[in-house]
């Protein structure tokens, strides 16, 4: 990795009960998600990067430039960092507009990127600009402050734990939006979080934390590739399945994707992307099925062809199978009695099975 592309990090912090110790180099494309347990030292990793953890003999490099080593510290006025908290810390008196604006004027001319109207499109606030903050759903002022953020034009923004405060449904409404900012801006992004979800859905490389070290890192697809990911513990085993949309409104609620790598076709409840854009699809192994033959009289509407490349027992019921579909990685969990009426065996071809109405886009 060249130095203009990467974010170096080195730091040793020790607490009370607890020792921060890392050195690592981190690749800057894309959306690079810290992941770990609650207390494995994500938020200090990130506290050291935006200069809020100022720590002697540390070490923070962004590209070509020194942000902290031997003696030179930039404050993170002056590290060009966009940064969102759990809370938003919007301004309750201002409108969406002033709240976004708020960073955009105290930004040097010679160094915008990103205008008003093209962030409001981005994240969808064009029609709530002249609004108060307090008449904003908890999504909406998430989004407002993700705004207020890039108008700064940093040339890094840090999210910390940005969707924890929020339901399920909001979640579900802002996940989108921060699936276009890695898409469409071109400014690298590091996250902090601790749902599996989240990071599946967003993440382009991971970083794995545990007791204030980094125990490794991968790209997302690699971790989703090994059955013993630190993924996999809490929900148990899923895939993410690249997908071009074919067609956004297919009838029925549905739309019609077609994976990467094969022309396999795949139906999910409707989304809200453009015919053409890639939607990434996550899939629990649990949802998946599988069979010898294509069956068609079922109300199974995604039935995949696939490979079994490695058969893991789990426990005595069950047994995580993963599958290749083209190019593609997907497990399915089965009980052992199926393994063994079906006669399953590595290097079988089947069919994957997957409900629709268990996949999200």
């Amino acid at each position: 990795m060249t130095s203009e592309k990467v974010l170096q990090v080195q730091g040793n912090i020790r607490h009370k009960g607890f020792q921060f110790s890392v050195d690592c180099t981190l690749p800057m494309q894309g959306v690079t998600a810290i992941f770990g347990r609650s207390g494995c030292g994500k938020t200090t990793l990130l506290r050291l990067v935006a200069g809020l953890e100022k720590v002697n003999q540390a070490k923070v490099h962004f590209g070509t430039q020194v942000w902290q080593d031997k003696g030179v510290f930039v404050p993170l006025h002056q590290r060009r960092i966009g940064l969102v908290f759990q809370e938003h810390s919007l301004f309750s008196h201002l409108t969406v507009r002033d709240n976004m604006l708020y960073g955009y004027v105290r930004t040097p001319q010679v160094l915008r990127r990103f205008s008003l109207e093209s962030i409001s499109i981005l994240l969808g606030l064009e029609t709530m600009l002249d609004r108060r903050i307090d008449a904003l759903s908890g999504g909406q002022r998430q989004r407002v402050a993700i705004g207020r953020a890039l108008l700064t034009s940093p040339q890094l923004l840090l999210l910390d734990e940005p969707l924890s405060a929020l339901d399920y449904r909001t979640k579900s409404e802002i996940m989108p939006f921060l699936e276009h900012l890695s898409q469409h801006l071109g400014v690298p992004i590091l996250m902090v979080s601790h749902s599996v979800e989240e990071v599946e859905r967003l993440a382009n490389q991971i970083v794995f934390m545990d007791h204030g070290k980094i125990e490794r890192i991968e790209r997302l697809q690699q971790a989703l590739s090994r059955v013993d990911s630190p993924l996999f513990r809490h929900e148990g085993a899923s895939s993410i399945l690249m997908a071009e949309l074919a067609n956004q409104d297919a009838g029925d609620g549905l739309s019609e994707l077609v994976l990467a790598g094969c022309r396999s076709i795949l139906w999910i409840p409707k989304i809200s992307y453009q015919q053409g854009e890639q939607v990434r699809v996550r899939v629990l192994a649990r949802d998946v099925a599988l069979s010898l033959i294509a069956v068609i009289d079922s109300s199974l509407l995604n039935v995949l062809p696939a490979k079994i490349v490695q058969i893991t027992m789990q426990d005595e019921a069950r047994v995580l199978i993963k599958l290749l579909v083209g190019v593609q990685t997907l497990f399915a969990q089965v009980t052992q009695r199926s393994l063994r009426q079906l006669q399953l065996t590595e290097g079988m071809s089947v069919y994957a099975l997957i409900k629709a109405v268990a996949l999200v886009g």
